[in-house]
């Protein structure tokens, strides 16, 4: 089985469509269907649904395109250990993030691992925390900064940056707004202004609130931290929030108090990382800009028991 013919079957697999990805391998597409033909060969097994106009995987070819992307992934952290080896430093890095972390500014801290390491070819990825820890399980990913409450899922390993408080945010009218403190008790009949289900805040709030059997109404759904300030600005409901966003220019004016007791969890802010696999140089090199040099160093030890943080 050569690396190229799983590169070819994963830029199909990925496309869905055989001539966007021979254009996306910049190979004839006879040559790739060669390869794919010959793969399917070599495993005794239809990996492609050929439509007219499309191709779909099928259940085996579901099942080589994860282990297909964890060996490519392994086959260049090898040639980037070797080129380590000899002094340099390159490769590619695949990130994901969270928007809004806080306690880790993303596009300095990118700057700065460019201007020290201009070898390395570096995609960077934004979404849900949940989205960013599925991508890395899948391989699709090398390192994600996320904020997940809970042990790490299977497949990925969570090694912890900071952690935040959740705290209340309302209009300055607000019937809370007096308060310095309040449960979760307090909160009841509130409209509350929240990220999609695959933030990390949100999934703090909802297990918080679980916790202490308590229901909460979501009236309206976000994907950025601007926006949600904007509908508590306009009073339309009160917004559970980590700490640091309390602290962002576009919250002056709004209301800020802690949360207490009740069922109440903290926000974790973690580097997400491959169970089964190291991070590799590249990895290693960023992860020691994040966490203290002693943390770092461990990512390069044994990898954890799958699913434990």
């Amino acid at each position: 089985m050569e690396l190229r013919h799983l590169e070819y079957f994963v830029a199909v697999a990925e496309e869905r469509h055989f001539t966007r990805a021979a254009e996306r391998m910049r190979v004839a597409q006879s040559g790739l269907s060669a390869s794919i033909r010959a793969l399917e060969k070599e495993l005794d097994a239809d990996l492609f649904v050929r439509h007219t106009r499309r191709v779909e995987l099928t259940d085996a070819g579901q099942a080589l395109l994860t282990e297909a992307r964890r060996t490519l992934a392994g086959a260049a952290a090898a040639r980037d250990a070797v080129a380590a080896v000899r002094g340099l430093l390159r490769g590619s890095l695949t990130v994901g993030s969270e928007h809004c972390l806080g306690v880790i500014d993303l596009p300095p801290m990118l700057a700065a691992f460019r201007r020290a390491h201009p070898g390395v070819e570096i995609r960077l990825a934004y979404a849900g925390s949940g989205e960013i820890v599925e991508q890395i399980r899948l391989g699709r990913l090398n390192v994600g900064f996320v904020a997940l409450p809970g042990p790490a899922p299977d497949g990925v390993r969570l090694l912890p940056v900071a952690t935040e408080e959740m705290m209340l945010l309302c209009h300055p009218g607000h019937r809370l707004a007096e308060k310095d403190a309040v449960g979760v008790a307090d909160l009841a009949g509130e409209d509350f202004i929240d990220f999609s289900a695959d933030w990390g805040a949100r999934q703090v709030n909802d297990q918080s609130f679980a916790r202490a059997g308590a229901v909460r109404r979501v009236s309206v759904e976000v994907n950025d931290v601007h926006t949600l300030l904007d509908f508590v600005h306009q009073d339309l409901g009160v917004a559970l929030v980590p700490a640091p966003v309390t602290r962002k220019p576009h919250a002056k004016g709004l209301h800020a108090a802690a949360l207490h007791g009740g069922g109440s969890a903290a926000w974790q802010v973690s580097v997400a990382l491959p169970a089964a696999a190291p991070p590799g140089p590249a990895g290693e090199a960023l992860l020691r800009m994040v966490r203290p040099p002693a943390d770092a160093a461990r990512t390069a030890e044994q990898p954890r028991t799958p699913g434990r943080s």
